[in-house]
């Protein structure tokens, strides 16, 4: 892929676990994202998309334990599997030719937001079949993938037939099994989508708009106005994921707060909290 180690553009080392993988990425992510922080960090959109690629292309990689040995090994990672284009949704897939025995299954890595709205992905795959001699050849081939909404993780896709071949054998099935990439704000809980919203003492206390963007990119204006107290929940109804079992129907949104205390306060600040509070307690 060609751009840098991707242990450094991580901010990891080469021993990192899955979870510091998965923590460092969504660190990164956050930070970097194109549609949210490059004002924030005073850089331009195009340096922090392009950012954001070389992030995810690096969690890509070593999140997967087959691409992240072959990474360790020859220093990159030459066979571009499951890597998509954004503009015509173009893979490649090269199933390892001492893969020929029983169903091969490759990782299908999806965004949230494709999970959200369904896409349609296109994978060549590179396998190897006998010719009219027995010896072994490589054939190429394109495969098309609908994703349907909804879709979770360890959704399967089987293609009877187009995994490696032997000689006077049938060939092998191949199978691509769904795997989400976290996201920078929601978390998914089956069909909930669950978001964690910073909210000031004064705010928890008064009311709060909150404005969110969905994953198919509409602007959600939300008023709070019950007191948020710990542990409180806000459910925005119809605002999950589509259930791909039932057609038309949602999960919830579920906000989640994190109060923020003000760090001191005043001797009249504590007065005037004091009386106020009392009266609404009588």
């Amino acid at each position: 892929m060609g751009v840098g180690d991707y242990y450094k553009i991580l901010r990891v080392n080469r021993n990192a676990t899955d979870e510091e993988l998965k923590k460092a990425y969504k660190r990164l992510a956050m930070k970097w994202h194109p549609d949210k922080n490059h004002q924030q960090h005073q850089v331009k959109k195009e340096e922090a998309e392009a950012k954001f690629k070389q992030i995810s292309e690096a969690y890509d990689v070593l999140s997967d334990a087959k691409k992240r040995q072959i990474y360790d090994f020859y220093g990159h990672y030459p066979l571009n599997s499951m890597k998509m284009n954004k503009e015509n949704g173009d893979g490649d897939v090269k199933i390892p030719k001492d893969e020929k025995f029983g169903v091969v299954e490759s990782k299908l890595v999806c965004t949230l937001e494709e999970l959200y709205k369904g896409c349609r992905r296109k994978l060549k795959i590179s396998r190897a079949v006998p010719d009219e001699f027995g010896n072994l050849k490589t054939v190429e081939e394109i495969l098309k993938i609908d994703i349907k909404p909804g879709w979770k993780k360890g959704t399967k896709i089987t293609f009877p037939g187009k995994g490696n071949q032997e000689a006077g054998s049938a060939a092998s099935d191949l199978i691509f099994v769904v795997d989400e990439k976290p996201h920078a704000l929601f978390k998914r809980d089956g069909n909930d989508l669950v978001v964690t919203q910073k909210i000031l003492l004064l705010e928890a206390l008064t009311g709060k708009s909150l404005h969110l963007t969905t994953l198919d990119g509409r602007e959600l204006t939300i008023q709070v106005t019950d007191v948020v107290h710990p542990g409180y929940v806000f459910v925005v109804p119809n605002e999950g994921m589509p259930n791909s079992k039932e057609p038309g129907k949602k999960g919830n949104l579920k906000i989640k707060f994190d109060l923020m205390f003000p760090p001191r306060l005043t001797t009249q600040q504590k007065y005037e909290l004091k009386r106020i509070l009392n009266n609404t307690e009588s």
